[in-house]
């Protein structure tokens, strides 16, 4: 009989002595439950105390003068488009492998999004690609920390200091990461992000901005938080003439309630996220050197790491299994006690809402509404995006060697044993992946 589980042989798993603790996140406690119920008990759910003690500490923490709390991270990335003036015409350079709500709202404020390349092993922007996309309407570039991994900054820095852009970071999947002793988030003009429940930093539903710049805080307040477009919190003269009203027509005040639980979160957040890297690295160490799999993550040797590695994920290489499929490759995990799915995100650029989605009710499609140029043209030169084989990984939140140990056995099993999965390989082809994903806190099958 085959050693692979899905031929009949014993499962590398034994899911019933697998701890929920293992994967478990986030962490809830009583003083979590209590910061809520004070929240509740004083029936101050939309109001502001509890939400600018939290701004303060995510500041602090963050290493930026301002932060403001959203009521989620979807809001907290258009104001910061919007904190950088972006406008009718204007165009947002962004990966395309990467979630929707790094880019799609620029479409409320007239601009549009132009999509570079990915790097293969890092899976964040290629810088050696922005430049291709960079027009006379181009005002700033989106960087995606894609699932922890941090992006190359040094060069995207270099090229929008040439360019005169600004630089906004998506630190949704990367809070507290580091690049070169650095850390993420703290780079750019600007920094949003998501915190919501199945984040690394989770809070319920919750979005963070974060910037030295008080200008840039004034316009990401104006644009959503009536409550605090006034004196006591803006000082820039001409927003002041639009006090009392959102200039977005909408409200992103957060509720709480995320906000309380936001403080608790952040207050152990890297003592526990450092036992997750310790985890997740030796989950890899136990691979290393494992036909068609490789790891996903950052060298630390010059003081980068990924933090809560959000949403892991594995890179792979076919060419070394005979060119087994991925779907093949996570069909026989699967079977194995883990249920990995290949892919992630799929390129944005392939998505409808991206070529002739008219959602202005206007003449043109909305990504060509305003512009002085087709920018969908552009989405010709991408193709990493498109051909890059990855899958989803074990997410640890504690450092269980025994535990870890039979995961890793798992992929380790299918890689070794790969020859008995290729004759019944439909190889269905490297676009694999969703349009969105939200992490399965259980790890099921």
């Amino acid at each position: 009989m085959s050693e692979l589980a899905i031929f009949g042989g014993k499962p590398a798993i034994d899911e019933s002595k697998i701890p929920e603790s293992l994967f478990k996140w986030p962490i809830v406690t009583k003083e979590d439950e209590d910061g809520v119920l004070d929240v509740l008990r004083r029936g101050v759910m939309s109001g502001l105390d509890v939400t600018e003690k939290f701004e303060k500490e995510f500041a602090k923490w963050q290493k930026r003068k301002y932060a403001i709390g959203y009521c989620n991270g979807t809001m907290a990335l258009q104001a910061a488009m919007f904190a950088c003036k972006m406008g009718a015409g204007d165009e947002l350079i962004c990966p395309s492998k990467t979630y929707w709500a790094s880019c799609l709202q620029a479409f409320n404020l007239g601009s549009t999004v132009v999509f570079a390349d990915i790097h293969p092993t890092s899976l964040c922007i290629d810088p050696k690609d922005i430049e291709r996309c960079i027009g006379p309407r181009t005002k700033a570039i989106m960087v995606v920390h894609y699932l922890g991994h941090p992006a190359d900054m040094d060069p995207i820095m270099e090229i929008a200091k040439k360019h005169n852009l600004y630089v906004i970071e998506d630190v949704s999947h990367a809070q507290g990461g580091m690049y070169k002793g650095k850390m993420l988030g703290t780079f750019g003009h600007v920094a949003a992000m998501s915190i919501m429940s199945g984040k690394s930093l989770a809070a319920g539903e919750m979005g963070m901005l974060a910037t030295d710049d008080k200008e840039m805080y004034d316009r990401a307040m104006a644009y959503c938080h009536y409550e605090r477009n006034n004196s006591k919190y803006i000082s820039t003269d001409y927003l002041l003439k639009y006090a009392s009203m959102p200039l977005a027509g909408v409200k992103g005040r957060v509720n709480q309630t995320c906000s309380a639980m936001a403080r608790v979160q952040l207050k152990y957040y890297d003592e526990r996220t450092a036992e997750i890297r310790k985890a997740m690295k030796y989950f890899w160490s136990l691979l290393k050197g494992v036909p068609g799999i490789r790891a996903h993550m950052v060298d630390e040797s010059d003081g980068s790491n990924m933090a809560g590695w959000y949403a892991p994920h594995g890179l792979y290489c076919p060419e070394e299994l005979e060119g087994l499929s991925v779907e093949r490759f996570c069909e026989a995990v699967r079977a194995e006690g883990f249920g990995t799915t290949p892919g992630a995100n799929k390129a944005l650029h392939l998505h409808n809402i991206f070529k002739d989605y008219n959602g202005l009710n206007y003449d043109k499609p909305s990504r060509v509404a305003f512009t002085e140029r087709d920018v969908r043209k552009l989405d010709e030169g991408i193709t990493v995006s498109q051909q890059v084989q990855v899958y989803s990984i074990p997410w640890f939140k504690h450092y269980m060697p025994e535990y870890i140990e039979m995961y890793a056995n798992a992929f380790k099993k299918v890689a070794l044993n790969y020859k008995e999965l290729l004759a019944g390989d439909e190889k269905r082809g490297t676009e694999s992946g969703r349009w969105f994903f939200y992490t399965d806190k259980k790890e099921k099958k």
